[in-house]
């Protein structure tokens, strides 16, 4: 950073917080425009993309919050939007509906747009976890495109005073949104029912076993690295679903914009899809054993093409682009289940799903670049107005994603499959009434998957033999847990005790912090998928097909996979259902949390691009 801005740069982003409602601070004035190149990184980058990325990095280093940063993705993308569209005749603001000139709209612009996001980021990220560096890179950035960062005021036409405008109503408006902001987010209305679950010990106790129940860890850290001081964790965004959203309906008293109705519930009508969604965790936990010797096919020739809110795809016939198959890419389930798991866990550089679908949107843009065309079809949008319409409909979708499924968590306070499995397992089996360690409310009996322990089968040689002791007990078979070095041990998939089980994930990690029901990667994924389906006007990824590849050796968890593996995706919908499936894999979600996550993500996303239509042509206001 020029040594002339950085004097002044941390400076000026407190005291544009400090004075947030009218960004009054005073600051030595500037002497005069220093001499600086254009951005030197990424050239080709948009403004508008510059900005996103930096929000990105700085996501990445914060603590995970998917709500609160859809949130900021998308005040960050509507700012920008107002800044575009000001100079607009026809395009519609979101906050600030400012019409105004300049004998150079593109340079007029680019400033509006950067004083709008540096404010805004600014005041966001202060507080943050490793804030002092996100503030660093946004300063970075204005010294990229020689805008003096001490330039606060709102006053008059020019388009520093435009973009500063547009921040500070946004952060004005935002304060009353319902998120409870100035309040670090905090939801001051709940607390769990359940006590904790301590991770390391056998069992749980649960006062509900339909509510959700806090992990006590001996040692927590967040999925991006961060230590988190408290051992037990603190439910996240409860209240979200009363936050004002970009195109969802009014949310209910109970703050559910959209309700789909509740999960299976133990002592219901839905008590038997209950036991049976803890039965298929253990299945998925099955599969994750890199030891076995079965291959799958998980090519788009073979997988996906669901039908929405199932996993009933049978792959795509061929490449629409190409019109060739796609090739055969037969792996060992146990590494694909391994590696899918952990590259959707929270996007590959800890983004969260909101950030990591930004980050595919960024990817697919580059690829259509320069055939930018809204819909799949007529003029070519210069690369600027292709990115602030990109972020408009894909932020605006992916935060109202968050309403939703966090609407659904708040109301239903609903289990994951930790607590699930170990409370059942604990009361016994459900199957056998004439049985030993019979209960109704127990695990069903599965041969091979859910198992009663006896005398004969913790024989030398038996299957249980490792359970000696244990005798009458319930006995899953499922991933063994976390091995003392990951990076060069696995643990395989074995016989262990029911109470005993834990999803595959980081020890310091284990579930999420917040409710299970609906899935947050499902309804993310799909809200993003509609919405980049609507504006490259195809459900395929560019050329028919995007992938990621694991190396071999490269998974957090344990050692592996065992060879490279090649996630690939036909379309943006099967990539979405991947995300969702993650999670079961991963012990995170039940189905039903997926496959309604699906649906709901569906409806936000087909709103949001609707909504984000009429911005682009002027008629969103009346």
């Amino acid at each position: 950073m020029p040594s002339r801005y950085r004097v002044v740069a941390v400076v000026v982003a407190i005291g544009a917080v400090l004075s947030v409602a009218g960004y009054s601070a005073v600051v030595r004035p500037w002497d005069a425009t220093p001499d600086c190149p254009p951005a030197a990184n990424h050239p080709e980058w948009s403004v508008a993309r510059r900005w996103d990325e930096a929000l990105l990095d700085a996501v990445r280093r914060a603590l995970p919050n998917p709500a609160v940063h859809a949130r900021n993705l998308f005040h960050l993308s509507t700012a920008m939007w107002d800044a575009w569209a000001t100079y607009d005749r026809t395009a519609d603001g979101y906050f600030v509906k400012e019409k105004h000139n300049s004998p150079d709209v593109s340079a007029a612009r680019n400033e509006s747009i950067s004083y709008a996001a540096y404010r805004i980021l600014s005041s966001r990220y202060i507080k943050a976890v490793n804030g002092s560096d996100s503030l660093s890179e946004f300063a970075d950035v204005m010294d990229s495109l020689c805008y003096p960062l001490e330039v606060t005021t709102t006053a008059g036409d020019s388009p520093a005073a435009i973009g500063n405008r547009i921040a500070k109503a946004i952060t004005e408006t935002a304060l009353k949104d319902g998120s409870n902001q100035a309040n670090g987010y905090a939801a001051t209305d709940y607390a769990p029912v359940n006590p904790p679950l301590v991770v390391a010990e056998s069992g749980t106790t649960m006062t509900d076993p339909n509510r959700w129940q806090p992990l006590q860890l001996a040692h927590m850290v967040s999925q991006n690295g961060i230590p988190i001081e408290n051992g037990v964790q603190q439910a996240i965004a409860p209240h979200w679903g009363h936050v004002t959203s970009f195109a969802l309906p009014p949310a209910s008293g109970e703050g559910v914009p959209i309700d789909l109705g509740p999960p299976p519930m133990l002592g219901t009508a839905t008590d038997q899809a209950y036991k049976d969604a803890a039965v298929d965790i253990i299945r998925y936990s099955s599969a994750l054993d890199p030891s076995s010797g079965e291959r799958i096919d998980i090519s788009p020739g073979a997988f996906g093409r669901n039908d929405l809110g199932t996993n009933d795809g049978k792959g795509h016939p061929v490449n629409p682009v190409t019109g060739e198959p796609y090739p055969a890419e037969v792996v060992k389930t146990g590494d694909f289940a391994r590696a899918l798991t952990e590259f959707w866990a929270d996007g590959p550089k800890s983004e969260t799903p909101p950030g990591h679908w930004n980050v595919i949107a960024n990817s697919v843009s580059d690829e259509l670049d320069p055939d930018l065309r809204l819909g799949g079809a007529g003029p070519r949008l210069d690369r600027l107005q292709w990115d602030v319409k990109l972020y408009l409909a894909l932020n605006g979708a992916v935060h109202d994603a968050a309403i939703a499924a966090w609407g659904l968590k708040g109301h239903y306070d609903s289990v994951r499959p930790i607590s699930m499995i170990r409370y059942l397992g604990g009361l016994g089996q459900s199957s056998d009434p004439t049985g030993s360690a019979y209960n109704g409310e127990g695990l069903p009996l599965v041969p091979g998957l859910v198992e009663l322990v006896t005398a004969e089968t913790t024989a030398p040689g038996g299957r249980h033999a490792s359970l000696a002791g244990h005798e009458g007990e319930l006995a899953i078979r499922g991933w063994q847990g976390n091995p003392a070095d990951p990076k060069t041990e696995t643990s395989g998939v074995g016989w262990i005790l029911a109470v005993d089980w834990i999803p595959y994930q980081v020890p310091t990690f284990v579930t999420p912090s917040f409710p299970g029901y609906t899935s947050g990667h499902s309804t993310f994924s799909r809200a993003a998928a509609e919405v980049l389906t609507g504006l490259t006007g195809s459900e395929y990824f560019p050329g028919g097909s995007s992938s990621w590849t694991t190396s071999a050796g490269a998974l957090k968890v344990e050692a592996g996979p065992t060879e490279d593996v090649t996630l690939e995706w036909a379309t943006y919908y099967d990539a979405a259902d991947q995300a969702g499936i993650s999670r079961l894999f991963g012990g995170i979600h039940i189905p039903a949390d997926d496959f309604n996550g699906r649906v709901l993500g569906a409806q936000c996303g087909k709103e949001a691009w609707a909504l984000a239509e009429k911005y682009y042509d002027g008629s969103a206001t009346p």
